[in-house]
């Protein structure tokens, strides 16, 4: 009987076995009915191609290779527009900004291994700015990673840390399935990028990738039997059931919400409050809530109102509600505080900013975001992992008739008056040499278009444009978010322009500006080239110090050198004028002009034109004492 049930094991295990093999080599997926079409030209890019248009998807952002070949030129045959940039880094820019501004998912691809390592501050920056992004990446055949393919590296484990999910992509039928997936991934919960690995075999068609199956010299032998068997085996499962008819269309989107009892407890919070303060921030302004219905709410509970990230320009440019200055003060002061998709990370002073005694409500889809230091230096009253746009719909709802008592808001507002005076005095104060920074940055806010979007991408010139410029409406104000990342400009913009070529109401061209520092310039100066072949004007403000003066004004006083941090007054516009766009130099005796000067770059963009404006300017200490958080 022992022997009878040892040897039955033995079998089972056997048969087990050789089940799991027949498997792995998709023997069983080819015995139900699988075929494979070895005359078939088409190929896995099509495939690719077919999900992308189901989900809305306009623009593939590219830098090109063999790899993905297959992919942008089936895009392109099904209308997705293809543009090509001149670093990976700006593709997933690109394609960051377009989903923060469209509301979908922003893609790029881009070749194996360099190309993909290239694009890793990119998708940080997308992780930690909440964007959700599919980043198609080539890949070494699937029978040659790991033996030595060019450019073949691991790059699973690279992606992992920074993605929401990551997927390599072992035959074509799988492709649908593997593209929907992520793409819902990318925009549920918490959005963040997604990456999908293409083993270059899985993109091309049979006959092409049969090609590099054939073994010329096999082996004699069972062994070179063997080896051919197994070749032309995978083969066949690489195609098999390639070309059957699958679902492209978008899988459900998973959104958290509030519970009713968390929005009734911060509707009876919210109405005791005599001096609430409400921080605004870019998780507000994700879908499905139109920014437009938040800004209806926000006005309706006559709250004050911190705008930071993406929900800049939320209220619009003069609301009485948005407060700019003495953000530190006014929450010290508050007796309840709305944390709205606002982290308490460094730009909270990690919650330190924060009174113990205000009334606390925290909401975000992020529950280690919701509750960042909470452990230290904050506790909030309510804490709920849900979308803050909804939320703030249904608590202005539940408040109908309930609004915050006016002359806190006035309070607050006088006091901004008062320093937004003073620093405008800095503003009209003589520099020893070229212009003052913070004069040009108020003469371009005056002039700028009502619908312009600006993007932000720079230390110490940037930091004051952020606290003088006013974006006049939600979704106009671009800026890499907590990662603090240089470099975004050429693909922010780019993505920006492609995504709002122009107004919807006056069907006039949208004004996009790129606020550089002379240092961040360096990054994307070469996207110029890209503004001038894809008809993207855009126009580029660069404040030119000759210095990476973020770093040096605190480098040399505490170090006593400003190693590292001089630059050159380079002649930027020169190089904006070899890639094809219009570079103009604007130095101390064009101060007079300078409104002049802005007007015609505003021109050269209406007529197609990207600028960049080289603007000589002074150091000021704007940013060291007159500016409070």
């Amino acid at each position: 009987m022992e022997i009878a049930i040892a040897l039955g094991c033995s079998v089972g295990f056997t048969f087990g076995g050789l089940v799991f093999v027949a498997y792995k080599l998709g023997l069983l997926y080819q015995l139900f009915l699988h075929k494979t079409e070895t005359q078939s030209p088409r190929h896995g890019g099509e495939s690719v191609a077919e999900v992308l248009r189901a989900h809305g998807v306009k623009f593939l952002f590219t830098l090109v290779g063999g790899h993905i070949s297959p992919i942008l030129v089936a895009c392109e045959k099904l209308g997705i527009r293809i543009v090509d940039t001149r670093h990976e880094a700006t593709a997933v820019f690109a394609a960051d900004a377009v989903a923060r501004l469209s509301g979908t998912v922003g893609v790029a691809a881009v070749t194996a291994g360099p190309g993909l390592t290239n694009t890793v501050t990119a998708v940080k920056n997308a992780q930690m700015a909440e964007s959700p992004l599919l980043l198609i990446g080539g890949a070494a055949a699937t029978l040659l990673q790991g033996r030595g393919a060019l450019q073949d590296i691991d790059q699973m484990s690279l992606f992992k840390p920074l993605c929401k999910f990551c997927a390599s992509v072992r035959s074509v039928r799988e492709i649908v399935p593997t593209m929907r997936k992520a793409l819902a991934i990318a925009q549920s919960g918490t959005p963040g990028p997604v990456f999908i690995e293409f083993p270059i075999d899985t993109l091309y068609p049979f006959h092409l990738v049969s090609k590099e199956f054939g073994v010329k010299n096999p082996p004699k032998g069972l062994m070179g039997k063997v080896v051919t068997w197994y070749l032309h085996n995978h083969l066949k499962n690489l195609f098999a059931g390639a070309w059957e008819t699958r679902d492209v269309s978008p899988l459900p989107v998973h959104i958290p919400q509030a519970t009713d009892d968390q929005v009734q407890k911060c509707i009876e919070l919210v109405s005791r409050a005599k001096k609430p303060v409400i921080l605004l921030g870019s998780q507000a302004t994700l879908p499905p809530t139109p920014t437009d219905d938040i800004r209806v709410a926000l006005e309706s509970l006559g709250i004050p109102c911190f705008l930071g990230g993406m929900s800049r320009g939320m209220l619009g440019r003069n609301s009485p509600l948005h407060i700019r200055q003495n953000r530190k003060c006014a929450l010290m002061d508050a007796d309840l505080v709305l944390l709205a998709g606002t982290v308490c990370d460094f730009r909270l002073s990690y919650g330190r900013v924060l009174n113990r005694r205000s009334k606390i409500i925290a909401v975000n889809r992020d529950k280690t975001q919701l509750l960042k230091n909470s452990d230290m230096f904050w506790k909030p009253n309510v804490a709920i992992q849900g979308d803050a746009g909804s939320f703030l719909l249904r608590l202005s709802k539940g408040l109908m008739g309930h609004k915050c008592p006016e002359d806190w808001p006035q309070r607050l507002k006088a006091g901004e008056v008062t320093k937004e005076k003073a620093n405008r005095g800095k503003a009209d104060e003589k520099m020893d040499c070229h212009l003052n920074p913070l004069s040009v940055l108020h003469r371009v806010d005056e002039l700028m278009a009502d619908d312009s979007i600006i993007v932000a991408d720079g230390g110490d010139f940037v930091g004051s444009a952020a606290y003088i410029m006013r974006p006049r409406g939600p979704l106009r104000w671009l800026d890499p978010g907590a990662f603090g990342t240089l470099g975004v400009g050429g693909g922010f913009a780019l993505g920006a322009k492609l995504c709002q070529p122009e107004s919807e109401l006056t069907k006039v061209l949208i004004e996009v500006w790129i606020i550089y520092g002379d240092g961040s310039l360096g990054y994307s100066v070469a996207e110029f080239d890209t503004f001038t072949r894809h008809k993207t004007p855009v126009i580029a403000l660069v404040g030119n110090d000759a210095c990476w003066s973020q770093i040096s004004r605190e480098q040399v006083p505490i170090l006593g050198s400003n190693v590292a941090c001089g630059l050159a007054f380079t002649d930027y516009h020169i190089v904006a004028d070899g890639y094809g766009g219009k570079g103009t130099l604007i130095g101390r005796e064009d101060e007079e002009k300078l409104d002049d000067i802005i007007k015609e770059a505003q021109k050269e963009t209406r007529e197609g034109r990207a600028t960049l404006l080289n603007v000589l300017i002074g150091k000021t200490n704007f940013r060291e004492g007159s500016i409070s958080v």
